[in-house]
């Protein structure tokens, strides 16, 4: 015979039971009001024991009316402790989410931890001012140290839950892996990841910062990369790209990341092809370099040293500049490492470069060269194809860049190269303004078209060749471009049957048409299996390594000559939280899982 389960028997409460045996009912269980005890099975014998047993004596003279007035008085007084209860609890929970949002805040805004008790500090003050009878509410919020910290903690480990939870549904992903050094001299390696979930909707966020405190071969940043593939119980079949800086020790045929991870794959037995680049946006500021043209920065790069260099020198500047009342005020530095400068400075010496040479013969300075005419045209042309490649340059950064879109862009910028190589032979500047600045004030000499004509020509080169591996993806690239435009003979016969129910089909054209080539795949029908996983592995790819650059960045902004001692766990935690892109902490979540705990009254005002 089966046990009996009284769950199952739909036993009810009666309200005579609140006058006769001085009972109520609290969250579906009899709770006695005069003791607070609770009775496990909602049978009237089990309440009329209970309180025959303990409380009988206490009521036996009272009639009916005053055991009702008094179940009421009792009934109200529990209702009264149930709503403080719950107001306290609520505004400990309050108190603890206060702290996970200002915790993230100060790990956004590159602040110390220790700005915690700065800013409590100031809450309190405000308080007292604007409404001081809340002012044990804002006590109430714990910013110590310590507690920002451990939050900091708790919301990254939370991001990377989410992460986890995300990545178990890409049908690809790729990789962007960068390393740099930070000012304690620890070799920090950036990974960031870029996945692919079956509705084509992509997901780029960072990885993992992780320090190398010994070498940094191959063989090294492959157990770093390995470690946290794994971590993430990512299956190395579904590997697509890799993108890296270009250092030897990622690209080394033999022994270099690119060449282990392979290696890797053909161990897991995956099927697919490992698609490595070297990051657009490095080749094309390396392309720059092929122009060699370094001998007219050099003569830059001393003037403005000697310029900039010494205070006297650049207050007399800047004073003789407001004398002349010229539309700049100064002259910027150039920084090798930020590659943009070099055309700003350029830009401004160009324009200045009159009162440059009347200011440096002021100073005794020799200013033949800076006056000779093929030096003026050279700084012309490099102003002028510097601006361009500097345009170029920011076309290709930011975040979720498609990479067909960014070929596209080196394309396209290639092609320019060939027209403006054709008309500098022809002498026609329309495209180089400072060159026909200077091409009319030229006095006795001409123009050398010809030889500028020829750097082009030499910058064009390069960009071929640094651009070559693109070139070899250049189908699978336009296949996510423009799809309606692809040769379908040419194409891998596991898609011609799909490509050619594309682009006979006028409502997918028409919605190409509307939303564009990166939001289009998230379109194709189910009816187009490779052709989604085609997408999918191509929208996953990067194009640069611009995330693993900015994650440099911002741990530059929080890793200082002040904040040396920054442990590598915290540095972590804070730029997980800070480059976050489509995750964002689940706060909520994180001040449930606290439980009931409420944050103790703070002894201090601060």
């Amino acid at each position: 015979m089966a046990k009996r389960k009284v769950d199952t028997e739909n036993r009810g409460f009666q309200t005579r039971w609140e006058s006769e045996y001085m009972f109520t009912k609290v969250a579906g269980k009899p709770v006695c009001l005069l003791c607070g005890e609770s009775v496990a099975v909602l049978k009237e014998y089990n309440l009329r024991r209970h309180y025959e047993t303990k409380h009988a004596d206490k009521n036996k003279n009272m009639d009916m009316e005053q055991r009702l007035q008094k179940a009421e008085e009792l009934k109200r007084g529990l209702k009264s402790r149930q709503a403080l209860f719950k107001k306290a609890k609520s505004q400990g929970q309050a108190a603890v989410k206060a702290s996970f949002i200002l915790a993230e805040e100060i790990a956004k805004s590159a602040r110390p931890f220790t700005e915690g008790d700065f800013i409590k500090n100031c809450m309190i003050k405000v308080c007292d001012e604007v409404c001081p009878e809340k002012r044990q509410l804002f006590l109430n919020v714990s910013l110590s140290r310590n507690t920002i910290a451990e939050r900091v903690d708790q919301l990254s480990i939370n991001l990377k839950e989410q992460l986890v939870k995300k990545g178990k549904d890409f049908i690809a992903y790729s990789l962007a892996v960068g390393e740099s050094t930070d000012i304690s001299d620890i070799a920090q390696l950036s990974i960031f990841i870029r996945g692919v979930d079956s509705n084509l909707s992509v997901t780029e966020e960072f990885l993992a910062l992780r320090p190398m405190h010994g070498t940094t071969t191959g063989h090294d940043l492959y157990e770093e990369v390995s470690r946290c593939v794994n971590e993430m119980e990512l299956p190395w079949e579904k590997l697509v790209g890799l993108t890296t800086d270009g250092a030897p020790a990622m690209c080394g045929h033999r022994s270099g990341l690119v060449a282990k991870i392979r290696e890797k794959m053909q161990e897991e037995n995956a099927t697919g092809e490992l698609t490595a680049y070297h990051c657009i946006i490095h080749q094309e500021a390396l392309c720059g370099k092929a122009l060699k043209m370094e001998h007219v920065m050099s003569i830059i790069t001393r003037t403005v040293n000697f310029i900039r260099a010494k205070g006297l020198n650049h207050r007399q500047f800047k004073a003789f500049l407001t004398e002349l009342e010229t539309e700049h005020g100064d002259l910027p530095y150039h920084t090798e490492v930020r590659w943009l400068s070099q055309g700003k400075v350029l830009q401004r010496c160009f324009e200045l470069r009159e009162e440059i040479c009347l200011f440096l013969d002021s100073k005794g300075k020799d200013t033949t060269q800076l006056r000779d005419e093929m030096f003026l045209c050279e700084m012309a042309f490099l102003c002028d194809i510097t601006s361009h490649l500097n345009a170029i340059n920011l076309q290709l950064q930011g975040r979720d860049r498609v990479i067909s879109d960014m070929y596209s862009t080196v394309k396209a910028f290639k092609t320019k190269l060939t027209l403006w190589e054709t008309q500098m032979r022809k002498e026609n500047l329309s495209h180089f303004p400072s060159c026909q600045t200077m091409k009319e004030k030229l006095s006795t000499s001409a123009f050398p078209s010809t030889q500028l004509a020829d750097k082009i020509g030499m910058l064009a080169a390069d960009f071929r060749r640094r651009f070559a591996d693109f070139e070899a993806q250049k189908s699978r690239l336009e296949l996510l471009g423009n799809p309606f435009a692809v040769d379908v003979e040419s194409s891998p016969p596991n898609l011609q049957m799909e490509l050619i129910d594309l682009q006979c089909n006028d409502a997918l054209r028409a919605k190409y048409a509307a939303v564009g080539a990166a939001e289009f795949a998230r379109f194709l029908p189910g009816t187009m299996p490779q052709l989604r996983i085609q997408a999918a592995q191509t929208l996953s790819m990067f194009g640069s390594t611009y995330l693993c650059e900015q994650l440099f960045s911002l741990m530059n902004l929080n890793k200082t000559s002040h904040r040396s001692r920054l442990t590598a766990e915290h540095l972590h935690s804070i730029l997980r939280i800070s480059s976050a892109q489509s995750l964002t902490p689940n706060i909520d979540e994180l001040v449930e899982k606290m439980g009931h705990h409420q944050v103790s009254p703070s002894t201090s005002n601060k």
